[in-house]
């Protein structure tokens, strides 16, 4: 019976990935502290709703202030960043405990937002926006 009694490695390293951003993410048992890019969350992030985004996954599965994250992320802004390190926990977690997965699952955290900015069109003005047609 394989799963039950399992030893858990720590640290758990996920990659979380949202728009262009890619979020590599470490955790370990600890009291909560969010290392983003070697810079608290507060710091790297100033927005609220961003640092909500991102502790969205701990505060579902009600694992707030047991782990300690380090988070690389590169590429894309602000918003795509932070949604990149939420999948990353979110898969995070799950590693850790595998029946954390339909709860989060059932948020949405697991799945990979693959929405992208569509390309610019030849012969047009952006990818859907058309030159102004003239009769004359």
């Amino acid at each position: 019976m394989e799963g039950a009694g399992k030893q858990i490695r720590f640290p758990i390293h996920t990659v979380g990935k949202r728009k262009t951003s890619v979020a590599r993410v470490w955790m370990k048992p600890g009291n909560g502290n969010i290392l983003v890019n070697r810079k608290p969350l507060d710091e790297y992030f100033g927005r609220e709703t961003l640092k909500m985004v991102i502790k969205q996954p701990l505060e579902l599965t009600e694992m707030t202030g047991r782990f300690d994250f380090l988070v690389n992320v590169r590429g894309g802004g602000s918003s795509g960043q932070a949604g990149a390190i939420k999948h990353g926990i979110s898969k995070a977690l799950q590693t850790m405990d595998p029946i954390l997965r339909p709860q989060l699952k059932k948020a949405g955290f697991l799945t990979r937002d693959s929405r992208v900015k569509e390309r610019k069109k030849y012969g047009q003005k952006g990818a859907r926006a058309r030159y102004q047609y003239s009769k004359r």
